[in-house]
């Protein structure tokens, strides 16, 4: 298999017109290798405009080094840098060329102006040269700095853009070839390519030549390919088009204050998961990651219509009311993402076509009208697998992430949450899983073992320890046991409309435990338009 430096090096020889696309970032240069291309362009242009600062060295060469580093470990295709002037004079380029080989990047592109540079674009004619011995000193030190025999190094001529004519070009050409660039990059300004096909024609094929075609694009390729011309680099487009994609996005959204509008022209969340390998992970967490936090999934209970909210669930569910542009749903599902548990199934019934968020496996319960809690938990555990402790939790429900490596952790097979401040919650005019633990909180129960004794939305208020929070973990060991008693469950009359608290006081009846962490707050259960206003700062 060869190497990068050497499937560069083949680029150049080849007798074909080799094409290298620009990329600015991982994810760009990701997107330019699935495209096909051969060869990524790190465009000191491009690279500069994402950081937000102007082409003219204002990012350090070592800023520009870390990112050429992510793109290089994102693709298997090799990388030209658009290295400038090589960052300052012999001595600098001799150290961006270790660096460079250090990180896998395969040739650097050093231009003949002075440093700091300019773009060539921006008065390229009153823009000084470097001055031919020194240039040529410069190349030498950067080949010999090398390592890798393969590396290269591509000489950047830019008597074209100085307004200094074929026969300076020609000159300087010579001269960098002779000092051991590996091939000369013409550049020219104009909108056609008169001055490249001139000096095509006089160079007659000495060493390989690379063009960029910015301005003349409209030049057909095959043209280049007659002349000579080894490599086109396309260096700047990528980065152009998301700069306009992104401008019209933002305005939009800022003009509609809604996002359902731009969301069907854009990439879905599942698109850019997969560019960044989110299938890897999954599939590595399940080989590496310790028992306890393993293949951990979630079950997410989004089934209910949700009563007292109006127009905000005439269609859709309560689950997908907008909190700050984002569905209270999606913020629920990005705390549990952010903590490592990618998979996620979602169980929905009311306005099912309306919960549709990437990267989410769906179980429906189109009997959510007449059905409950119970139902809607039974069509959940039946569509995950054992192989991974459960975190069960509701969609309307926003909660601080430590709670989801909190009962990963914690090693029993059955994990409630409690919240013990029930009481700064016990004037809202809902129902409430109020719990009966076999200790109150105190500081004793922080590292005791609490277990649950009774829950229910009505028990006498001396008997209450706390508010169950809406989440459950259950061990992979224990899920068929609960399967079996949710079924018994299922199947007596009435129970059908139940809640989730009627099967964990079965379980503790059947000798089951249920082990309770106590915490205070930390959680947001969206039960009115004031929780939607209140979850806005959440």
């Amino acid at each position: 298999m060869m190497t990068k430096t050497q499937r560069f090096r083949q680029m150049l020889a080849s007798p074909e017109l080799e094409f290298i696309c620009e990329a600015h970032n991982g994810l760009s240069a990701k997107i330019v290798e699935e495209a096909g291309f051969h060869g990524i362009w790190g465009s000191g242009f491009s690279l500069s405009a994402q950081f937000g600062v102007r082409d003219n060295n204002e990012a350090s060469w070592t800023q520009v080094v870390d990112m050429l580093e992510f793109m290089a470990d994102a693709t298997s295709i090799p990388i030209m840098l658009d290295g400038d002037t090589g960052y300052g004079n012999f001595n600098n380029l001799r150290r961006l060329v270790r660096k460079l080989e250090q990180r896998g990047v395969a040739a650097v592109c050093i231009e003949d102006k002075l440093f700091p540079k300019t773009n060539s674009f921006l008065g390229g004619e009153q823009q000084a040269l470097a001055d031919i011995d020194e240039f040529c000193g410069k190349l030498k030190a950067g080949k010999d700095a090398q390592t890798d025999p393969d590396f290269s190094i591509v000489a950047r001529i830019e008597a074209f853009i100085a307004g200094l004519g074929l026969d300076e070009a020609l000159r300087r050409a010579e001269a960098y070839h002779a000092a051991g660039a590996d091939a000369v990059l013409v550049h020219s300004g104009r909108n056609t390519a008169d001055e490249i096909l001139a000096f095509m024609r006089a160079w007659d094929r000495r060493c390989p030549v690379v063009i960029v075609p910015t301005r003349y694009c409209a030049t057909p390729t095959e043209v280049f390919q007659e002349a000579g011309v080894s490599l086109v680099i396309w260096a700047n487009q990528l980065l152009r088009a998301s700069v306009t994609a992104m401008q019209q996005t933002a305005q939009e959204l800022r003009r509609d204050g809604y996002a359902a509008r731009v969301d069907g022209r854009i990439a879905p969340m599942a698109e850019v998961f997969r560019i960044q390998g989110a299938d890897e992970l999954e599939e590595a967490e399940r080989r590496y990651l310790p028992a306890g936090s393993q293949n951990a999934q979630a079950l997410v209970l989004a089934a209910t219509q949700g009563e007292g909210f109006g127009e905000l669930t005439a269609e859709a569910p309560k689950a997908m009311i907008p909190i700050d542009g984002e569905p209270l749903l999606g913020r629920a599902l990005e705390t549990y993402r952010l903590q490592g548990v990618t998979r996620i199934s979602v169980v929905r019934g009311f306005g099912k076509q309306h919960v549709n968020l990437p990267g989410v496996k769906y179980v429906d319960n189109d009997d959510w009208a007449s059905t409950g809690e119970l139902v809607s938990l039974g069509l959940g555990l039946r569509a995950v697998r054992d192989d991974g402790p459960l975190i069960v939790s509701y969609g309307d429900v926003l909660f601080h992430g430590f709670l989801v490596p909190w009962l990963l952790e914690t090693p029993d097979d059955l994990v409630l949450l409690v919240d013990e401040s029930w009481q700064a919650s016990a004037n809202r005019e809902r129902p409430a899983d109020y719990v009966t633990c076999s200790e109150p909180y105190s500081r004793r129960t922080l590292n005791g073992r609490v277990q649950l004794e009774r829950m229910d939305e009505a028990l006498p208020a001396e008997t209450i320890h706390g508010e169950w929070m809406g989440f459950l973990k259950i061990a992979p060991r224990i899920l068929p046991r609960v399967r079996q008693v949710l079924d018994e469950l299922l199947a007596e009359p009435g129970q059908r409309e139940a809640k989730l608290f009627t099967l964990f006081n079965r379980l503790v009846e059947r000798g089951e435990t249920l082990r309770v962490l106590y915490t205070s707050g930390h959680w947001l259960d969206v039960d009115s338009l004031s929780d939607v206003v209140n979850a806005g700062t959440f």
